[in-house]
């Protein structure tokens, strides 16, 4: 009996190791497929279908920034349905989307596609100590989720606020997985001059970001796969 016993488990140890190096072969492999093709450009195409478009809005100066790109770079009738999302605590930078969706919609004859403004909890307010941002950060990333699930992008558009970090990141998993092709692009603020911000600093160095541009010549000689588009404001 204990001979037999000895002989199951020999049998059933090699099947755990084998499973264990294939899902963790194929894991590699994944990733390494998403981090190849995660780096290219949207692909052009002579009747290009619209693309749901999640927008993540900071405060003060990051809203401000935003507006201005998407008032100048943004095409309104590639890139829809639009999903505006900010901070819970944070009511103007929706306000200022509502404003820019209202000269968009009458520059265009009342045309631009279905709009949604949406909040998300943040992951730390300022000021909040380390030890509570536990909670708080745990249940931003379960909004995050929710949200994502909800709207599953085909691309995320932000430029530095905190509240984008977790979206980013479940857009990658979703990558991941094989829910949806998310493409994130991140424009870093015009503020950052010699350094990225850590919003920023964490996206590139994980290269969650698939396209990532900076405003300033030298952070580009810094950080070689960002991309120098000048200043945009």
């Amino acid at each position: 009996m204990e001979n037999q016993h000895d002989d199951n488990c020999c049998l059933f140890t090699p099947s755990i190791i084998t499973v264990t190096v294939s899902v963790v072969l194929i894991a590699i492999t994944r990733v390494l497929y998403i981090l190849c093709q995660s780096g290219k450009p949207l692909r052009p195409s002579k009747s290009p279908k619209p693309l749901s478009t999640l927008i993540v809005l900071g405060s003060g100066g990051h809203t401000a920034e935003m507006i201005n790109v998407l008032n100048v770079l943004l095409q309104k009738d590639r890139f829809c349905p639009r999903f505006y999302v900010a901070a819970a605590t944070d009511n103007m930078s929706l306000q200022k989307a509502h404003l820019l969706e209202e000269n968009v919609f009458n520059l265009n004859g009342g045309k631009g596609g279905s709009t949604q403004f949406l909040q998300i909890y943040r992951s730390r307010e300022v000021g909040q100590s380390y030890i509570t941002s536990i909670g708080t950060t745990f249940l931003a990333l379960v909004h995050a989720l929710w949200l994502m699930i909800r709207i599953r992008p085909q691309v995320v558009l932000c430029n530095g606020p905190g509240t984008c970090v977790p979206l980013c990141v479940i857009a990658f998993l979703f990558k991941m997985v094989g829910v949806r092709w998310s493409s994130v692009f991140y424009v870093e603020s015009i503020a950052r001059v010699r350094k990225l911000s850590l919003s920023g600093l964490l996206l590139y160095k994980l290269r969650i970001a698939d396209q990532f541009f900076v405003q300033w010549p030298q952070l580009q000689r810094k950080y070689p796969r960002a991309h120098y588009v000048g200043c945009l404001m």
